[in-house]
């Protein structure tokens, strides 16, 4: 079947559609050819990364560089890059899958993976012209050079588009001089090739230029950043002055810096996400294998009800988002494939293609950096004062986590685009939520007086759930609309509130689907533990969303509106019939305990 007969589906839809659990891919769906790749990574990072951990909390940027260089003789550093350009050409789940397993070791090495091969690499393979694709590309993709991304700078983060760095142009409109100061700059330390973005005289837009680093060309360091975790990834202000770069080496058009920084933002947001899921299974492996053999009271702490509520949470939120990264994955690279089928190159299409799912890779990045760090923090509780100890790897993993919720956008800005970036494809007529929203009093009334008989399949109360929690976001994101209108977007505490709905909702639906389609083909005996963490984990992310509604509502309605608006949430949160959540978590901690790992 080509793609063009399969159901596409479009970024942002799941809020307004249900999805079929066969149509989703899960981590259980890899490939055979998936799997080997899988195996050679994680035998890499248990070989030659696991082991030295101590290293890069003792600063060893060249070990980390020395890692980069196998990372490439092993073909890792070109899992995405074209063939034509010296890499596999791996499709986009496959790339998200070595993202995943060569980041958990330490946060070092994957902040110089995801330099690289994202934002240090992907600019050139998406915007390069061909000369500048065969002329670098090769080199990256091998690991001969390693890539670095100087976009941010002392007074301009979050507004990237506001940077005062200049490019001017030579009498003989040959090169461009640049002169200006980045900061931040993952990978400065060991980069041959720097992607840099400067403003072409009094342009709106900044331009993107590819630039070698040569010091002898106006180009200089500062010392590396002290840094709370990620301590053997290179980190320095770069400083350019009268910087010569050829005129051919600007990348993609004039003015088009911005959009290059925001595309390569959303594939670095969702591959975040990716980055996070190893780290947290060896989180939970290391605590339940700690909680095991640590004995007080004559007793394995792992047998205590208070660590069992720590592991069982632990495990649910890794599961989660894993179930929610493939996904979205697949998603993408579906789409990626049609757009091929018709007609664009391959670096449209996955321009394309990911920028569709921008709404999913904003709400990937917020969730999973949380939960990570979530996860690590608990992972240090249950060590208990031993977790406070830079001899155990708990406080490396809380360190390293916590640049998450800062790289590639902040979470604040990351969920405040998840429902701004909803409301314009709404405008666009790209989603009919206006049509779903002024449903929804009607799907109220009809909930209330015909509430759905359970046909008493696993997680039927679930999956019955989630259709009603997208009822409730579509009623308040519809009030908060209608209140504030254009104004919406400077509301910001409102957004962040109605985002977290909308995150809650992504994350819980897919790992229900994810559950589901495995049932289906291995049986609920088979998936007890599953089907146990993903009542668990619907039921936290109603709780979730309970709260965050209720604050939106009673911060822009009053009176009878509000008392409705109200009385609706209280409906649509509703279940028939509640999980024992105390016997849920004691089931996934005892499984997890017996295993003595993440074992899911």
């Amino acid at each position: 079947m080509s793609v063009k007969e399969k159901h596409l589906v479009k970024g942002g839809e799941f809020i307004l559609n249900e999805s079929n659990p066969q149509e989703i891919f899960t981590p259980e769906d890899f490939s055979e050819e998936q799997l080997m790749i899988k195996e050679s990574v994680q035998e890499f990072i248990d070989r030659e990364v696991w082991p030295h951990k101590p290293r890069f909390e003792k600063k060893d940027y060249a070990f980390t560089k020395e890692l980069m260089e196998q990372a490439g003789e092993l073909g890792f550093l070109g899992i995405a890059v074209p063939e034509t350009y010296g890499g596999l050409g791996m499709d986009f789940v496959t790339t998200m899958m070595v993202c995943d397993y060569i980041s958990g070791a330490t946060g070092s090495l994957s902040t110089a993976f995801g330099a690289h091969t994202g934002i240090g690499t992907m600019p050139i393979t998406l915007y390069g012209t061909e000369e500048q694709k065969l002329k670098y590309v090769p080199k990256l993709a091998s690991g001969e050079w390693f890539g670095s991304y100087c976009l941010t700078e002392p007074g301009a983060g979050s507004d990237a588009n506001s940077g005062k760095t200049k490019a001017v142009l030579s009498e003989d409109g040959s090169h461009y001089k640049i002169t200006g100061q980045k900061m931040w700059i993952s990978n400065a330390g060991f980069a041959s090739l720097l992607i840099v973005f400067a403003r072409i005289e009094d342009d709106k837009n900044i331009t993107g230029f590819i630039v070698e680093n040569d010091p002898s060309n106006g180009i200089s360091m500062g010392e590396e950043e002290a840094k709370l975790g990620i301590h053997a990834s290179s980190t320095r202000q770069v400083f350019f002055n009268d910087t010569v770069v050829p005129v051919e080496n600007m990348l993609g058009e004039r003015g088009g810096g911005f959009k290059i920084a925001m595309n390569a933002l959303n594939v670095g947001r969702i591959k975040l996400a990716a980055a996070c899921l190893d780290a947290q299974r060896r989180v939970v492996t290391e605590a339940v294998k700690y909680a095991n053999e640590r004995v007080q009271f004559k007793t394995p702490i792992a047998q205590f009800g208070a660590i069992k509520d720590k592991l069982a949470r632990m495990a649910t939120s890794t599961y989660a988002g894993e179930s929610a990264c493939y996904r979205a994955a697949h998603d993408i690279k579906e789409r990626i494939a049609s757009l091929e089928e018709e007609g664009l190159s391959h670096q449209q299409a996955e321009l394309k293609g990911v920028e569709e799912f921008a709404i999913e890779c904003s709400i990937l990045k917020v969730a999973v950096s949380e939960d990570m760090q979530n996860c690590s923090d608990e992972g240090i509780q249950i060590f208990g004062g031993m977790g406070f100890s830079a001899d155990t790897p708990m406080e490396s993993a809380w360190r390293d986590a916590r640049i998450g919720r800062i790289y590639e956008g902040t979470n604040e800005i990351n969920r405040m685009l998840s429902v701004g970036m909803l409301l314009k494809k709404a405008m666009k007529g790209q989603l009919d939520l206006m049509t779903a929203v002024m449903q929804v009093s009607n799907d109220i009334r009809e909930l209330r007086d015909n509430p759905p008989v359970l046909d008493g399949t696993p997680l039927a109360q679930e999956l019955q759930l989630i259709k009603q929690l997208k009822k409730a976001f579509l009623m308040v994101a519809g009030a908060a609309v209608q209140k504030y209108g254009p104004q919406l977007e400077a509301e910001q505490q409102v957004l962040m509130t109605v985002s977290d709905i909308l995150i809650e909702i992504y994350m819980a639906e897919s790992t229900v689907l994810r559950t589901l389609k495995n049932v289906d083909l291995k049986g609920a005996a088979d998936q007890e533990q599953q089907i146990q963490m993903t009542q668990l984990y619907t039921f936290d992310a109603n709780e979730t969303i309970i709260k965050k509604a209720k604050e939106a509502i009673v911060s822009f309605s009053e009176g009878k509106e509000q008392a409705q608006l109200l009385k609706g949430l209280q409906l649509l949160t509703s279940y028939q019939q509640m999980p024992n959540i105390v016997a849920l978590k004691t089931a996934i901690a005892d499984q997890v305990i017996a295993e003595n790992s993440y074992c899911f």
